[in-house]
């Protein structure tokens, strides 16, 4: 199938959105499960012993970035075949 000029235009920015989803993915860290708290050791100043506490912080995870990009991809694919040229 050959793509006219809107259509190239259409998957470029799509390619582009896809992309940006994965450096903000491994920005948060890859994750492979996406997290609402993370887990932290701290040390008590008085006793000088460590303990872990849970802090609230969102980390992206692939789940949520590939739903992301599996929604972004049906509607570059929804948008590329209505551009199509009518012959």
């Amino acid at each position: 199938m050959k793509l006219n000029r809107n259509q190239k235009k259409t998957f470029l920015i799509g390619l582009l959105l896809i992309a940006a989803a994965f450096l903000v993915w491994i920005g948060f860290g890859a994750e492979i499960f996406t997290k609402t708290q993370v887990l932290i050791e701290k040390k008590d100043e008085l006793l000088g012993t460590t303990y872990k506490e849970w802090k609230d912080q969102f980390v992206l995870g692939l789940d949520y970035a590939l739903g992301f990009i599996f929604i972004l991809s049906v509607v570059i694919f929804i948008i590329i075949f209505k551009l199509k040229d009518r012959k």
